[in-house]
């Protein structure tokens, strides 16, 4: 679509024998959350990281704002990266730096403004997500769920248009965790922002999100507005959003010999 900022067409990864993305294909708008779903290994983090420039596809494009990221150079690819704010699981606050210096740290890296309107900069990010009266705070003095809201004000803090939100929900309790997810909604709608956001929780991802893909065995197993996702009757989507043990994703990872070939015992 031509207001896409962020796509990725027919990408494939993997480490040497082992596939990890096979043909993966998606899109993100401006304003919109999309986001990936999965079981643990599914290839959701692997994305992030094809996204970001930390991998490179070994067939298919990602492409963001119309440049495609294997073509560009490290220049290139760091000016691509400035662009992009990114949540990592559990915060990744710098522990030796206050919640002011946390959020001020992308400002003094990647700009040249004075330290009077940085100092104002800084505020309005934290006043954004709630904590503006905690900026002298150590990051030891903060709870699970302000040490996220800290890392959105960071990951905010260049007024990114695309966003990466990696697991912002795991370790929180319910009222954190409400939280957070209604600070991505907002910051989302004000920004206008593309989000992305990898999450096991169901409930509050389905809350905000405006598209999911359903990621399994490397692959975009369905897709669709989260009420189509919670009526499907795909076996990928009902094994994965009611939990179930027996489905097309097996518990026992494939193995070429059997276990009792491995501990030896004679056929």
């Amino acid at each position: 679509m031509p207001d896409t900022l962020l796509s990725l067409d027919g990408v494939r990864f993997g480490y040497r024998e082992r596939l990890i993305l096979d043909d993966v294909s998606l899109s993100v708008r401006p304003g919109s959350i999309v986001a990936l779903v999965g079981g643990s290994g599914s290839g959701k983090t692997t994305i992030l990281r094809l996204i970001g420039g930390l991998l490179r596809a070994q067939r298919g494009s990602v492409c963001f704002d119309g440049q495609e990221l294997a073509s560009l150079d490290r220049d290139g690819l760091y000016a691509v990266r400035r662009r992009m704010g990114m949540l990592y699981q559990f915060g990744a606050l710098f522990t030796d730096l206050s919640v002011f210096d946390n959020v001020a740290f992308p400002l003094r890296e990647h700009t040249q403004l004075s330290d009077d309107l940085i100092r104002d900069l800084v505020l309005l990010k934290l006043n954004a997500v709630g904590l503006r009266g905690v900026s002298h705070y150590r990051t030891s003095q903060l709870s699970g769920g302000m040490a996220r809201r800290v890392a959105l004000a960071r990951a905010i803090a260049l007024d990114p248009p695309l966003i990466m939100y990696d697991e912002p929900f795991a370790g929180l309790d319910p009222i954190s965790l409400s939280t957070v997810a209604q600070l991505i909604r907002r910051l989302t709608d004000t920004l206008g922002c593309a989000s992305i956001l990898v999450s096991h929780d169901i409930k509050d991802t389905f809350a905000i999100a405006d598209y999911v893909y359903l990621l399994a065995q490397g692959r975009i197993a369905a897709h669709g507005v989260p009420q189509d996702m919670r009526d499907s009757q795909d076996p990928n989507v009902r094994q994965f959003l009611d939990g179930d043990i027996d489905g097309p994703v097996a518990f026992h990872h494939a193995s070429q010999r059997t276990l009792a070939e491995d501990l030896g015992f004679p056929r």
